[in-house]
């Protein structure tokens, strides 16, 4: 149905009924509104209507319950996989050279079970090519399995934690049948522990330790030896048996940095003197003298002597050693050791 306006209604638009039909117009002016099926004129301001034809448009409204939303796209099926190939295990090697000994030593590790437990390869190797002192590792959180090829020997370490505050750690060497058992409990105050030591079989009395934040003290049976550390200063007296030889070292500790450490043999008046600096976590210096081996030396480490080579630059550690005889200083050597790691 259309609706329409003459001149003879109000100039102002009241209203227009809905229109369903498919070629609605509507044109619309200053004053009037005109609605022709089909076709719309607009008017002239000086002549009045002067019409002309615009193209018909389509208005017509879609019905919402008619509308079906459109079908999903096919659903691509996943073939079937009869055999699936494990992953391939990241190989950690690690390889190290001593100018000194001309030997190459390499250390082949990875990790199974996710990452719980690691089997380690190790072997060394000279010039020639000859293999020596294969060795072979399997290592877990409470238990690990060291086995040597070639002595055919196998070394257990196992950790427990028996209560919330005593741990239990042993060694056993199957062989030798001889072993380490350690008790560990750690006392009210944080950082404050207590650690009963003894061989098995079981060889005197066990050896005992207290931890203290600034440092340790420890008691054991070595001939009437007794040794006490703290964080600045440690003095070891040591007594042998039966010769009662009395030695004593003595270790001072200057700075975060630097320390030195002194060895005296009161029999023999042998003596040796260490002096360690480190410049941040990746140089470290060290010069010695052995009275009883007449032999001065120093040395550079670049990379953390202690840690692992992942933590070095480039994951690499090298060393650099001078040796210089006492008696023939024409005769000195400089010896250099280098660890590098690869991630395969």
């Amino acid at each position: 149905m259309a609706c329409a306006e003459t001149p003879e209604t109000s100039d102002s638009v009241r209203g227009c009924a809905l229109l369903r039909s498919k070629r609605a117009v509507v044109a619309e002016t200053d004053h009037k509104v005109m609605i022709f099926d089909g076709k719309m004129t607009r008017p002239d301001r000086s002549d009045g209507w002067q019409g002309r034809r615009v193209p018909a448009m389509n208005w017509a409204l879609p019905d919402p319950l008619s509308t079906t939303p459109p079908p999903p796209p096919p659903q691509q099926q996943q073939p079937r996989i009869l055999f699936s190939f494990p992953k391939r295990l990241a190989l950690r090697v690690t390889s190290e050279y001593d100018s000194e000994s001309s030997v190459f030593l390499h250390k082949v590790s990875c990790k199974l079970l996710d990452g719980l437990a690691k089997l380690k390869l190790s072997f060394r190797n000279d010039w020639k090519g000859e293999v020596a002192e294969p060795r072979l590792a399997f290592v877990s959180r409470h238990l690990s399995l060291h086995y040597d090829v070639e002595e055919q020997s196998a070394l257990l370490h196992s950790a427990f934690d028996v209560g919330p505050r005593l741990h239990l750690k042993a060694e056993h060497d199957v062989k030798a049948q001889q072993g380490v058992m350690s008790l560990v409990a750690d006392l009210a105050e944080p950082g404050y522990a207590l650690e009963l030591s003894s061989p098995v079989p079981t060889v005197g009395l066990p050896r005992a330790t207290l931890k203290f934040p600034l440092g340790e003290v420890s008691l054991e049976e070595r001939g009437g030896g007794s040794e006490e550390n703290d964080e600045e200063l440690s003095f070891i007296p040591t007594i042998s048996l039966p010769s009662n030889a009395l030695s004593v070292a003595l270790k001072r500790r200057f700075s975060p940095s630097s320390k030195l450490s002194y060895w005296y043999n009161f029999d023999t008046d042998y003596w040796s003197a260490v002096y360690k600096h480190t410049y941040g976590k990746d140089f470290k210096f060290k010069a010695g003298y052995d009275l009883e081996a007449r032999v001065g030396w120093a040395s550079l480490w670049v990379g953390d002597e202690v840690g692992k080579a992942k933590t070095a630059p480039m994951k690499m550690k090298v060393q650099f050693m001078l040796q210089v005889p006492q008696d023939d200083i024409n005769s000195s050597l400089l010896m250099f050791r280098v660890k590098k790691r690869w991630d395969i």
